[in-house]
């Protein structure tokens, strides 16, 4: 590892968590240039719902490069600009009588989400935007002004303009409707919250800890806006693209945002990111928002091909049964281990694992990877393990992952009671 330590930059992450050089990845499985094998639970964070080196995608990749196909276009018309237009019109937006334009806006997620905050403060004529508790939006400085995690924020960074937060369904507790909080927040003129252009939110916040909006409360949040004519953005890009169950993650709250943000899965692996708006929205002047990367040609025909996923209902059943299954082994992981109070939350195949004690899910992290599992933290205090397998993993690898997940908080709490007790020293 010493030429990354040497040369790359501090800022490095995951190479912190998981010291391997990886070489290989095939289905839910990674190999590192030992040979080892890793059963990945962690997907890209969510950009690989489809599982590494997808057949499809990359016979359709192959293809296209062979015969010379346009790689870089900026935002030029291309065939498979084309195809995946018309691909994505027809299995994604007419099924569900959606009515969006669509602006690529660069390659990472970030990008999408720097648009619409632009889009929605442009249109409105209102500088404000709302964001909510442990949100996470990304860290261009747009968007880290909507991103409530404290340890990627800094005064120094100049995020607090333009921006505040208000409480997350559930953020009080169960008995606390925060969307009568926020109604009173913004119909009273002396309140200090300025109305905003936008709301912009995640219907489950994955960074935040699987943090899991409910129904009721995403449809409230939807009639508030509408009520008071301020814009509803869908954060869509961890848990979009399948990963609760349907292609976005507000169907099953039967709202309609007036723009999403999609990126990670939807490029089938490779960076595309993009905003859906209403067309009334559309009120761009020509070359008014650009990017030299809009125009991602090879990640238009691999998300062409993920598209196909969603032709039938097959995937969606498939995410509600492994869904299922990961409900089930992490309930009873908790029920086994009842001394660490932990509490399991989710939908789909987006799960969390909270477990207070301070540092123990990163020990249980570490302690995974060396027993050949990629899985990580997320919440505030890094206290929640966070599920993100393939939404194609085979049930036998997603139960042995939870095998190995069991095993380790055996082997933890073992280790702790040998310490406690001076057995180890």
């Amino acid at each position: 590892m010493r030429i990354f330590e040497q040369l790359e930059s501090e800022v490095r992450g995951y190479v912190r968590s998981f010291p391997a050089i990886f070489d290989t990845a095939k289905g839910s499985f990674l190999y590192d240039d030992q040979g080892n094998k890793y059963i990945d639970f962690f997907a890209g964070a969510g950009t690989l719902n489809y599982g590494h080196n997808n057949p499809a995608f990359n016979r359709a990749l192959i293809e296209y490069l062979e015969r010379d196909g346009i790689v870089h276009g900026l935002d030029k018309a291309t065939v498979a600009k084309k195809n995946f237009l018309q691909k994505f019109y027809d299995t994604i937006l007419a099924p569900r009588n959606l009515e969006y334009k669509v602006q690529f806006t660069g390659p990472t997620g970030t990008n999408a989400v720097e648009t619409a905050l632009k889009l929605a403060r442009m249109v409105k004529r209102r500088s404000t935007v709302i964001s909510f508790t442990n949100g996470y939006h990304g860290l261009t400085m747009g968007s880290l002004a909507v991103t409530g995690n404290n340890f990627y924020r800094d005064e120094f960074f100049g995020v607090r303009s333009n921006t505040a937060f208000m409480p997350y369904d559930g953020y009080f507790g169960k008995d606390v409707n925060t969307i009568d909080y926020l109604r009173r927040f913004l119909t009273d003129g002396s309140s200090g919250v300025d109305l905003p252009a936008a709301f912009i939110v995640e219907t489950v916040q994955g960074e935040g800890g699987v943090n899991v909006a409910s129904d009721e409360w995403l449809q409230g949040l939807e009639a508030l806006s509408r009520e008071l004519d301020i814009l509803l953005i869908i954060d869509d890009i961890q848990v979009g693209n399948g990963r609760t169950g349907t292609f976005f993650s507000f169907e099953r709250a039967g709202i309609k945002p007036d723009m999403v943000t999609l990126s990670k899965s939807v490029g089938g692996g490779l960076p595309l990111a993009l905003l859906l708006m209403r067309p009334d929205l559309d009120q761009w002047k020509p070359g008014e928002h650009t990017g030299t990367f809009r125009g991602n040609n090879l990640a238009f025909v691999a998300a062409t091909e993920a598209l196909a996923y969603w032709e039938n209902d097959d995937l969606s059943e498939a995410v509600r049964y492994k869904g299922a299954i990961m409900k089930e082994e992490l309930d009873r992981i908790a029920a086994k281990f009842p001394d660490l109070e932990s509490e399991v939350r989710g939908v789909g195949m987006v799960w969390g694992l909270e477990l207070p004690r301070t540092g123990f899910a990163g020990e249980l992290s570490k302690e995974c990877f060396e027993n050949g599992m990629v899985i990580e933290t997320a919440g505030a205090d890094d206290q929640v393990l966070k599920f993100l397998p393939a939404l194609t993993i085979e049930e036998e690898t997603l139960r042995e992952g939870f095998g190995i997940i069991e095993k380790a908080i055996d082997t933890l709490l073992t280790r702790k009671q040998a310490l406690r007790s001076g057995a180890v020293r």
